[in-house]
């Protein structure tokens, strides 16, 4: 942990909350030219970070009715010819490898892969709405002018879902994706920015059906009834148009984290159907969904966000226990693996790692500090300090663990809430 950057999160003219050099000082991912540009690598703790997030994003996906695939990161030209991609997206796409008599491509996109899944089986109307869920792998041809940290990649991760539904189900299955969005923004402590309604241009990019954009804006103005937002000419997807719910960063820079976009072309282009209660072949919508976006978009804004000092849920470590001499090491040893033992984070800080004093400065990021003594050994204690300066004083070592077991259960945002 680095002692330089201060506890508060909001202030927003800090530089040293800038993503890319926070992230690298306090060892969260780096990269090196030999694995190219745009291609981050994740470092234990920011693995940490990445894996409690992807886990808890699967658990609120699973919640909400979503099953999971796994899908793969290559797929055949003719697939992105058939979605569109090729056509109108292209541009954004890595070249083909030839494979064979074949030609390959990293995908730009989850969701040719899910229209296959789902046109693997057939479907009845009783089955629907199937709600198919990812956390996969997609590659963009990013020019290396734009690239930066995790805001900018080559390769995302992203969590992505697809929602197959008949068209009268659409407006409710976008509206419960933005719900899900709101609620996952909650827990991580994101607060939008703007909603955007983004519409298509001018440009030859988009999709040339007047009717389907009608069609799809109309059931989006639907969903957002209710909800201030703002309209946005050229910002809309090839095949339709999309909620965008926009984020700023401390310098006051805007992205887009979270999207709900309704679908009727991938549909089509791809000949999907179910059986309607008439016994007929019917087309489904596909509503697209994506509730943080891209791992490295969303854990760059984190880091951001809160100034490398996680929520007590996200944080890599969160609890650091420092013996203060060496015949207490044993102790906290023993702290740190009854931490361990209830799913906490924990680390040990003994006096090999410098004095208590430089050990507190390092760890200051850190939610809890537990500090043992000669007394606090005796009497099965630690000396509890909080990140945010307090102070709550000697505390039963099984208590300890139990506050923050419940404020990671729960995933409060306040340290030491009043018993």
């Amino acid at each position: 942990m680095n002692a330089k950057y201060p506890l508060n999160p909001q202030h927003p003219l800090n530089p040293a909350h800038d993503h890319r050099r926070l992230g690298r000082e306090l060892g969260l991912f780096d990269t090196d030219p030999l694995m190219g540009a745009g291609l981050p690598y994740w470092l234990p703790d920011g693995a940490v970070v990445r894996h409690v997030l992807e886990e808890y994003v699967r658990e609120a996906e699973r919640a909400a009715g979503y099953r999971h695939v796994y899908s793969p990161v290559l797929g055949k030209r003719e697939l992105y010819e058939i979605s569109g991609h090729w056509d109108h997206y292209g541009e954004d796409m890595f070249p083909p490898m030839r494979l064979g008599g074949e030609e390959v491509v990293l995908r730009p996109s989850l969701c040719p892969h899910h229209a296959l899944i789902y046109r693997s089986r057939s479907h009845s109307y009783r089955e629907l709405p199937l709600r198919m869920a990812e956390l996969g792998g997609m590659y963009r041809s990013e020019l290396s002018g734009v690239l930066g940290g995790l805001t900018r990649v080559r390769a995302i991760q992203l969590n992505d879902a697809h929602i197959f539904c008949t068209p009268e189900q659409a407006v409710a299955e976008a509206r419960a994706a933005l719900d899900l969005i709101r609620r996952a923004h909650d827990d991580l402590g994101i607060r939008a920015a703007r909603y955007r309604l983004s519409l298509p241009g001018g440009s030859a990019k988009y999709v040339a059906d007047p009717a389907l954009w009608r069609r799809a804006t109309a059931l989006l103005e639907e969903v957002l009834d209710g909800v201030e937002y703002e309209s946005a000419e050229g910002e809309a997807a090839f095949y339709g148009p999309k909620i965008d719910v926009q984020i700023s960063d401390p310098a006051g820079r805007e992205s887009t984290l979270s999207t709900v976009q309704i679908d009727f072309h991938q549909p089509e282009r791809f000949d999907l159907h179910y059986t309607g209660p008439d016994g007929g072949r019917h087309r489904p919508v596909m509503v697209h969904r994506s509730v943080i976006g891209s791992v490295e978009r969303v854990v760059a804004h984190l880091i951001e966000a809160h100034g490398g000092a996680f929520p007590v849920w996200l944080a890599p470590v969160q609890l650091v226990v420092l013996p203060v001499a060496d015949a207490q090491e044993e102790r906290a040893l023993d702290v740190v693996r009854r931490a361990e033992a209830r799913g906490i984070r924990a680390e040990l800080s003994g006096p090999g790692d410098g004095t208590l004093g430089a050990r507190i400065r390092a760890a200051r990021l850190v939610p809890y500090q537990a500090v043992i003594g000669e007394r606090e050994a005796d009497a099965g204690c630690a000396a509890v300090r909080l990140r945010d300066g307090r102070r709550p004083g000697a505390v039963p070592v099984d208590a300890l663990l139990d506050r923050i077991a419940a404020r990671d259960g729960d995933r409060g945002a306040e340290l030491w809430a009043a018993a």
